[in-house]
């Protein structure tokens, strides 16, 4: 019986981009961003007051979803030192005991990994002894950021969220690893789902990782992922976007170009001052998104208080 699920597509070949012509991308794209003037927290700057309550009065039925994977904490090709979570307390025999007793635990991880749902910080990204803005690399100290870290969230981040998804639009389940989303992508994406990201914009970025991960089980996604083409900055970057997520990491590999291996990263955070979430998932809000026939919705996120860090797993929520 054939199965009513569209298949997976074949994977379209990486347009191979110049490391002169990434570097002439990279310098436009930062000088736009500088255009602006001085910008204090990057483009989180653009989330005014007025746009933060602007999202949240589109709030139409109350229901909120996660975008966040569950940590993962079993061994994997794409977990290889996966979290830890080891009870602490209550010790074996004390359950049954009278009184008072604590249950406790521990937990430790990698932020940066590429299984688990993380934000990146504006210092995570170092590239030719900069960091976003011109901040001297040399900030980024064994102690910790002096510069850029993740403080500059540490009010949270809320705006207007807004999801295009990638496989939808082009009639399949998921992208394969190694396919890459163009500007023209995002922009067709707009049209078909009758949305539009704007300046200020939560940019959500779907490109089918977690329900093929689910689907088919993990893999080595150092080596294969789908993610964005360089190129494609150009769309955040004209609407003005204040946040960059994906359910990848953004970047696709094998990287589009020779001897950078993250691209989007630099463009994203060290060029443009996008704080980037890497590895969500969607696949809960996609159908609710289509029950009630919008892609736009409030979305709230709360980094941990940690002043120093690069970086920090986060739960961002969407509140439609």
């Amino acid at each position: 019986m054939a199965s009513d699920q569209p298949a997976p597509s074949a994977p379209v070949p990486p347009r191979a981009l110049s490391e002169a012509a990434f570097r002439d991308l990279y310098r436009r794209l930062r000088d736009r961003a500088r255009d602006g003037g001085p910008q204090r927290r990057g483009a989180l700057d653009r989330l005014t007051p007025e746009r933060v309550a602007a999202a949240a009065a589109e709030v139409r039925c109350g229901r909120t979803v996660s975008l966040a994977a569950a940590v993962e904490t079993r061994r994997g090709p794409d977990s290889p030192e996966p979290a830890t979570h080891r009870m602490t307390a209550p010790a074996p025999g004390e359950t049954g005991a009278p009184g008072l007793v604590f249950a406790r635990d521990r937990f430790a991880m990698n932020v940066h990994n590429d299984v688990d749902s993380h934000l990146d910080a504006l210092c995570h990204v170092l590239f030719d002894g900069e960091l976003y803005g011109g901040v001297p690399a040399s900030t980024v100290t064994p102690d910790g950021a002096r510069e850029l870290s993740l403080d500059l969230a540490r009010d949270g981040i809320a705006g207007r969220g807004v999801l295009l998804d990638i496989p939808r639009l082009r009639g399949v389940r998921w992208l394969e690893p190694g396919d890459q989303v163009t500007a023209e992508d995002l922009v067709a994406a707009e049209a078909a789902q009758g949305t539009t990201v704007g300046p200020g914009d939560l940019l959500f970025v779907r490109v089918g990782h977690r329900l093929r991960r689910r689907t088919l089980g993990p893999w080595d996604v150092t080596r294969s992922r789908a993610g964005l083409h360089p190129t494609a900055m150009d769309f955040p970057a004209e609407r003005g976007v204040s946040v960059l997520g994906s359910d990848g990491n953004s970047d696709a590999a094998p990287s589009a170009v020779p001897g950078v291996g993250f691209p989007v990263h630099v463009l994203a955070v060290n060029a443009l001052g996008l704080h980037l979430l890497d590895w969500l998932d969607f696949e809960e809000l996609v159908p609710v998104c289509e029950q009630w026939g919008r892609w736009h919705f409030l979305c709230v996120i709360a980094p941990l208080r940690l002043p120093a860090a690069t970086g920090s797993p986060v739960n961002p929520i969407a509140l439609l």
